[in-house]
This record gives structure tokens, C-alpha cells and sequence, in this order.
């Protein structure tokens, strides 16, 4: 395997395990997703098409991978946003403490569809870790170690 198609692989490969980790939770363990838990997601998609396109189209990689890193390092602080919101830190539009005027139609309307997953309500954790938490550093490390592989591959290592 040539040395330029090792990084695109590899986000690919965690890209595809951390979506099929999300999705296994949310189907296989009925851990319903929030706003924030989905948004997430999107990063995780786009980094992994991004691989895809500089592993079909090569000389793409020199522009697609450091947006890639970007992608990576942005999560992370969506996730670190949501970690704030799960512990109370701040508010947001999608946790349940969030105080709306209902009148009767909307209140009406709200009870004819199924309850949804509250942003500042973990729907899993352990020793309050939740999945949040986890993919700060996560997210964080990814974006860190693909700048490392695109500085080590300009320096010519």
C-alpha cells in the first residue's frame, strides 16, 4: 500500500467504526440520539467521504486531508458544546430545561409525536462518562494525529 493512501484509510476505517458504534447503540441498544448526539454524526460522514474522494482521487488529498483534520478538531468542540449542556454548564435550545409558551394546538400537536431525546440528558454513562465525554478527546485525537501524519509526509518522513 502506497504511503499516501495509509491516512485516507485510516480516517475512513474510524469514521466507518464510529458511525457503526452510534448506530449500534441508537438500534441495537435503544439509546435514543439528542440534537447534539446526531450533529455528531455529521463530521464523522464528511471526513469519511472526504477519505473516499483523496482515496479514488489522490491528488485531492492535498487539499481534502487538512480539511479533514479541521473536520476532526471541529467535532470535538461540538462535543465539548454538549458535554456544557449535559452538565448544565449552559443551556441550549434542545435540553429540557428550555422554558417555551405552549398554547393548546402546539401542546396537542407535541403529544401526537413521540418524546424526544433531551440534550442535557445522557442516555448513557458510566461513572459520568457519557458518550459526549468520550468523543471530546476522541475527535480531538483523530484531528491531531492526522496533522502529525500530513506534517511528518511534507517534512518527507
Amino acid at each position: 500500500m502506497k504511503s499516501a493512501a495509509r491516512l485516507p484509510l485510516f480516517v475512513l476505517a474510524v469514521s466507518v467504526a464510529a458511525l457503526a458504534f452510534a448506530l449500534t447503540a441508537e438500534y441495537g441498544f435503544g439509546l435514543k440520539p439528542c440534537v447534539l448526539c446526531l450533529v455528531q454524526r455529521v463530521p464523522f460522514v464528511l471526513a469519511g467521504l472526504a477519505a473516499g474522494l483523496v482515496l479514488a482521487l489522490p491528488r485531492l488529498g492535498r487539499w481534502v486531508m487538512p480539511l479533514v483534520v479541521l473536520t476532526f478538531l471541529v467535532n470535538s468542540g461540538i462535543a465539548f458544546y454538549h458535554v456544557g449542556v449535559e452538565q448544565k454548564w449552559w443551556a441550549s435550545a434542545c435540553s429540557g430545561s428550555a422554558v417555551q409558551a405552549v398554547d393548546v394546538t402546539d401542546l396537542a400537536a407535541m403529544m401526537s409525536k413521540p418524546a424526544e431525546a433531551q440534550c442535557d440528558e445522557p442516555a448513557w454513562q458510566w461513572h459520568g462518562i457519557t458518550m459526549a465525554a468520550l468523543n471530546v478527546p476522541f475527535s480531538a485525537a483523530m484531528g491531531l494525529m492526522a496533522l502529525a501524519a500530513l506534517v511528518r509526509r511534507k517534512d518527507g518522513r
